[in-house]
């Protein structure tokens, strides 16, 4: 066990339920925004590199050794929420049922990162638009997301082993296994983050849990279009029925296709956004057919 999970796993036995607790976690949660807000301010006023954490510090009303409670470096000040978010992520997928399909309740977890976001659209996006002038912070951005995309492979591995339910084609002990483990916790995540980031390069318009749900509604297509028998799936299955009741030719190729059988090939398509939908639907079966 790394050292990140190690501390998550702690956060989340020695938290107290009472009230004293709560509204220390409130305290110190209070503080870590107040932390980044004025950190935030000072990048976009005078720039990342110019703003020290004696200036952070200064701006939200603290000591320096006071800001060094809460991050480690002005770097960390940027992402304050990651660090609670993580642990009610890992109690989540802890307290999952186990009749539930394990990689839904990986969707839901990633799905609590993304509310984290959804929570303050202002704030989100102008976090995105600092990182994305800044090289540290997009290096930053990429270790917090690859802490999720390690508690998510770590919850799969852990399903293949303590379940006899498992998606078609898996096998316990098997050595795929951690590759399949890995390869589909970075779907989800890889999913996540391309739907945030056209949110937030929208300016956080826009429902973007419908947007995530669609994704990993094409996720589900592609890993385990029919669930085995026992697992319990969160959302819509597509069934042969909803297949004979679609009503047009476009709604019957959805379907089918997600519906396929769990041995096919996959088959991914780069278009440009703005190719008439004819020619991509064409060269989509022109592939399929060779």
């Amino acid at each position: 066990m790394d050292r990140e999970q190690s501390s998550v796993d702690q956060d989340a036995r020695t938290a107290e339920p009472g009230p004293s607790s709560r509204r220390a976690a409130a305290q110190r949660r209070q503080m870590r925004q107040d932390l980044a807000a004025a950190a935030m301010d000072l990048f976009a006023t005078q720039g990342y590199e110019e703003t020290t954490v004696d200036q952070i510090a200064a701006a939200a009303g603290v000591a320096r050794r006071t800001f060094f409670r809460y991050f480690r470096s002005k770097e960390e000040a940027i992402f304050p929420d990651h660090d609670d978010t993580l642990v009610r992520v890992a109690d989540l997928l802890a307290s999952a049922e186990p009749e539930e399909h394990p990689l839904d309740v990986v969707c839901r977890g990633i799905k609590e990162v993304l509310r984290m976001y959804a929570s303050t659209p202002a704030v989100s996006v102008a976090r995105y638009q600092l990182i994305r002038q800044v090289p540290a912070l997009r290096e930053r951005e990429i270790a917090v997301v690859a802490r999720y995309e390690r508690l998510f492979t770590r919850y799969l591995l852990g399903r293949f082993d303590a379940s006899e339910t498992i998606p078609p084609g898996w096998q316990h002990g098997g050595d795929d296994d951690s590759m399949l483990a890995e390869v589909s916790a970075a779907a989800v995540v890889a999913a996540h983050n391309h739907v945030l980031r056209r949110w937030l390069r929208a300016g956080g318009h826009g429902d973007v849990e419908v947007q995530l749900d669609h994704s990993f509604e094409v996720i589900r297509g592609t890993f385990w279009p029919t669930p085995p028998r026992g697992v319990r799936r969160r959302g819509t299955v597509v069934t042969p029925s909803a297949i004979e009741g679609a009503g047009t030719s476009g709604e019957i190729e959805a379907a089918s296709a997600l519906s396929a059988t769990p041995n096919g090939e996959v088959l991914i398509t780069v278009a440009r956004t703005d190719a008439p939908l004819d020619l991509v639907l064409d060269s989509i079966r022109a592939a399929l057919s060779r």
